[in-house]
Parts: C-alpha cells; structure tokens; sequence
C-alpha cells in the first residue's frame, strides 16, 4: 500500500495585534513548527488589529521581542507572502507608498516584506490551502 502524505498547506489569519494579545506570538510559533515539520503556509493574513504587526513604527522596549520584525523575517526567510487586509489597514493608519499618495498623507508605515491587498487574497489563501487557522486576539 503507498504511503500518503499528511503534509499540509496552510494559510494563517491573524486578527490579533501585538502587545495586546498573544495572537502573532501564538501564529508564529505554529507556523515555524509547521515550517519545521515539513508543512507549508500559503500566506499570512492580516485582518482588523492583526494589521498591526505589519507596521514599521513600532518600536518596543530592547528588552521585548519587535514581534513585527521577528514576523518580516520569517516571511522573508521561508519565502511566504505577508498580506494585511487594505480596509483594517487604511482604518489603523496602516498604508504603502501607492495608499500615501492616494490619499495625500505625509508618509507610509508598511514594514517590508508585507504588502497590503484586498479580502481577496484572503479567499485565494482559503482555495489553495488545505487548512486556514485563525489566531483571534480573544476576549
């Protein structure tokens, strides 16, 4: 009998922001383990206080872990997308250059790899996944 595979494919939605819960904490634990176990991750979705993680000015205490940095390199280093969804961005002061000049503000705050995009990319990631995993900021 052949061996099947029981690798998946996941796409990760993080609704949490950091330092105000443990969702991109969480998130990035289980995507390095799945990354470790074989496993691969579609993309990671930002949505509603999620989006913050994808901002470049945030500036932790030394003594805390930059989560938004420890993010950008693991999406860098595994080569996975980073997406945070346009709307829960532009509400959270969150924008790219092309957002900047659109809306006529006086700079962007979008940490490099991630990319701002629709709710579409969040369905493409439910598609192509075999698994979507929310990370909620709880309550």
């Amino acid at each position: 009998m052949a061996a099947t595979s029981s690798l998946q494919n996941y796409t990760l939605v993080i609704t949490g922001a950091p330092y105000s819960s443990q969702a991109p904490q969480t998130a990035l634990l289980f995507a390095r383990a799945a990354i470790a176990a074989g496993h691969t991750l579609d993309r990671v979705f930002l949505y509603g206080d999620g989006v913050h993680l994808a901002s470049s000015l945030s500036a932790p205490p030394s003594d805390e872990t930059h989560w938004a940095n420890e993010w950008a390199r693991f999406l860098k280093g595994n080569s996975v997308p980073g997406v945070a969804c346009i709307a829960s961005a532009l509400r959270r002061g969150l924008v790219n250059e092309s957002e900047k000049k659109r809306y006529e503000l006086p700079a962007s705050n979008l940490l490099e790899p991630f990319i701002i995009a629709g709710l579409g990319e969040w369905v493409e990631g439910t598609m192509a996944s075999s698994r979507v995993i929310y990370f909620h900021a709880g309550g």
